[in-house]
């Protein structure tokens, strides 16, 4: 497998009253905040679903503060003769605590996905994510069809709508649920085909950029 590194962009999003969701008519006078200068933890306080078992999945923040890592181990769907169904389908939920200093908050608005895939002719695949703040709407989920044949790298980008970008509602301390999924299906193809999020070094990283914001 090959290294793969996954990298999220900034948010770009305003404060409106006690949940903060992008104004797209106000959107034009956007100011961002550094990151506080105050320590910042990042805790990951439940994880479910087959692409990460217990053990196989921890998250760290960066030292500049601007961005966390989501660490997975083990996280492959595959399809193919012999194959149980079971196996096509992989998912995991994170549900990850960001203690962030008094008087701030943050939202993520864009992850680029990487990974390798082996797909066979006439097979499908997919990449499907969402993040929402727990208590707060689930939203939709973002899909990137994995186009076949394919034996490399494969990129897939969800960019929030400046409309829907939300950030965790200031004074309260609420969850991040982060969840992912990857899906093979054999189709019309006669072999294995699979897609992982998985490296050389059994590790795959997902970088989570932050946008700050004063509450104000």
């Amino acid at each position: 497998m090959k290294r793969l590194l996954i990298r999220a962009g900034v948010a770009l999003a305003l404060l409106t009253s006690s949940v903060l969701v992008a104004s797209p008519a106000s959107a034009g006078i956007i100011i961002f905040d550094p990151p506080p200068t105050d320590e910042i933890s990042i805790q990951l306080v439940a994880m479910a679903g087959s692409g990460c078992a217990p053990g196989t999945a921890d998250v760290a923040i960066s030292p500049d503060h601007s961005a966390f890592t989501a660490i997975y181990s083990a996280y492959l769907a595959q399809a193919g003769p012999n194959v149980p169904v079971t196996e096509n389908r992989k998912n995991c939920q994170l549900n990850v605590l960001v203690n962030a200093p008094s008087g701030y908050t943050f939202a993520i608005a864009k992850v680029d996905y990487r990974g390798y895939g082996f797909l066979q002719r006439g097979a499908t695949a997919q990449q499907r994510a969402n993040y929402y703040f727990q208590g707060m709407t689930v939203g939709s989920y973002a899909n990137h069809a994995i186009a076949a044949p394919l034996d490399d790298n494969w990129i897939a980008t969800d960019e929030v709508p400046i409309a829907s970008q939300v950030f965790r509602p200031c004074g309260e301390q609420r969850n991040l649920n982060i969840n992912t999924e990857l899906r093979v299906t054999r189709g019309t193809s006669t072999d294995v085909s699979y897609l992982t999020m998985d490296s050389t070094d059994g590790s795959i990283e997902t970088v989570y950029h932050f946008s700050w914001l004063r509450c104000r």
